[in-house]
């Protein structure tokens, strides 16, 4: 499936590519699973390029209708869970 990704043209080209691993680990826990460990830091430099929880909210909404991936859940179970877990979503959490 081809989409594209969101982004600001205010961000830098590395701020860019940052966020687009961002969703490649979103989409990742929903295909075959990924350490938390491993999205936790993907969140993390996400929320260092993002740090407002309303343009948070509006990105993941633009991620969500171009590729139909939920973020929410991946985020919340990231942030949830131990070190060592595989972050794996259900795709009955995926629109």
């Amino acid at each position: 499936m081809e989409y594209s990704y969101p982004f600001s043209i205010d961000w830098s080209t590395e701020e860019i590519v940052d966020v687009i691993k961002f969703f490649e680990g979103i989409e990742q826990a929903y295909e075959k699973g990924i350490k938390r460990e491993v999205m936790m830091a993907k969140y993390r430099r996400f929320k260092e390029i993002v740090p407002s929880q309303a343009e948070e909210k509006t990105i993941f909404r633009e991620f969500e209708d171009a590729s139909g991936y939920v973020s929410y859940p991946v985020v919340k179970q990231t942030k949830e869970t131990a070190d060592g877990t595989i972050i794996k979503v259900l795709p009955k959490q995926r629109r």
